[in-house]
């Protein structure tokens, strides 16, 4: 689960990471009542969950009162931006980076640093990998002072700031800890002139399976671009809203991923990905109900494979789901497996054919959503 900057920024005061001062609004009102408590210039940030704000016009430093309010309004009326973030400006000598991951293969977590912080990082780490410091940690021994100081000396940090910097790093791999964080981010991490150091940005992405674990950060509908894929969200259901036409609905990750390239190949697009597998295969009236909702949908495309995932129950799940909701758009399946021989009965008294390769499947599909079939 990703925070958002706001968030982000409150579990690093909880550990101690210097950031600047901030209020929260969400409305021209609730920014004009904030605008008081800052002297200027401020800046003005989308509290959305997406990379790149700064190249995308989505964050502005401002020299006064009216331009944080008309930028402001513009984020609300013309971008759908739901809060934004208004902060002091800080005056810097430098930008660095620094953020914290898991590298599932080692089972080890991985600090990233960089002395050369702020919108460009990827392009950085991509055309000049070197300057990248990188330094593995056994999660069983933690941070030690030997893994600050690579670090540390990595930047070129001297005096009083490799002892500034340190504290932040120990701050941050807390956070890492605490927060059950599969990644967190400072960047930029600003560096005073002072020699102190402030988290200019943050960013925190929670593991899934420990949210249980972390009050507090329950899923908004902030943090969907769609109503579908929150109420998907809600009910369990892996949900990704797209811009195509065929509506996706398949049981198995893997499977899901395959026909939408297939669908691709084969000249379609996708109106939205649904994975109903695993736990989720005896809820085929439920992902139908979140396809259907889809209303850019020409067709809905099942395609599922399963032995635990009984092809019989998903069949009779599929037959409750038509006999309550009725739809009036095609549907194409392709449901194999266990006991597939009676979903096949099931599919035939719904008046489907079903099918048995999931190529011919797609491409039926895809016929049918260019209008070459009915």
């Amino acid at each position: 689960m990703k925070l958002f900057e706001y968030q982000a920024k409150d579990a690093f005061r909880q550990c101690g990471i210097p950031v600047p001062a901030g209020v929260l609004a969400g409305s021209i009102d609730e920014v004009s009542t904030a605008l008081d408590e800052f002297t200027m210039p401020c800046v003005v940030k989308s509290q959305v969950l997406h990379g790149g704000r700064g190249k995308a016009g989505l964050v502005r430093v401002v020299d006064n009162a009216d331009a944080a309010r008309e930028y402001a309004r513009s984020l609300f009326e013309e971008r759908g931006v739901r809060r934004v973030l208004l902060e002091g400006a800080v005056e810097f000598e430098n930008e660095l980076y620094l953020a914290i991951t898991v590298d599932a293969a080692a089972a080890k977590a991985t600090i990233l640093a960089c002395a050369e912080g702020g919108v460009d990082i990827e392009e950085l780490a991509a055309t000049a990998p070197e300057k990248i410091v990188t330094q593995m940690v056994d999660l069983d021994r933690g941070l030690s002072g030997f893994h600050m100081r690579n670090i540390a000396f990595g930047l070129g940090l001297t005096g009083d700031r490799i002892k500034a910097f340190n504290k932040v790093l120990s701050a941050l791999y807390q956070a890492f800890r605490k927060f059950d964080a599969e990644l967190i981010e400072i960047n930029p991490l600003f560096m005073t002139k002072e020699g102190t150091f402030i988290a200019g940005d943050g960013k925190l992405s929670i593991d899934d399976n420990s949210i249980a674990r972390q009050p507090g950060y329950e899923i908004t509908r902030d943090h969907f671009d769609h109503e579908i894929e929150y109420e998907a969200a809600l009910a369990g259901i892996p949900y990704l809203q797209f811009d195509g036409d065929i509506s996706l609905m398949c049981a198995g990750a893997g499977l899901t991923t395959t026909v939408f390239d297939l669908i691709n190949y084969a000249g379609g697009s996708v109106a939205n990905y649904l994975e109903f597998g695993g736990p989720n295969y005896t809820r085929a009236v439920d992902a139908m109900e979140l396809c259907l909702k889809n209303e850019q949908a020409k067709v809905i495309l099942i395609v599922t494979f399963g032995t635990v995932a009984r092809a019989d129950v998903i069949a009779k799940g599929l037959a409750d789901a038509v006999a309550k909701f009725k739809p009036s758009i095609p549907i194409v399946t392709c449901i194999r497996g266990t006991n597939e021989e009676e979903a096949f009965q099931i599919l035939r008294d719904l008046g489907l054919t079903p099918l048995s390769e999931t190529e011919e499947a797609v491409q039926q599909a895809v016929d049918i959503a260019a209008g070459r079939i009915s």
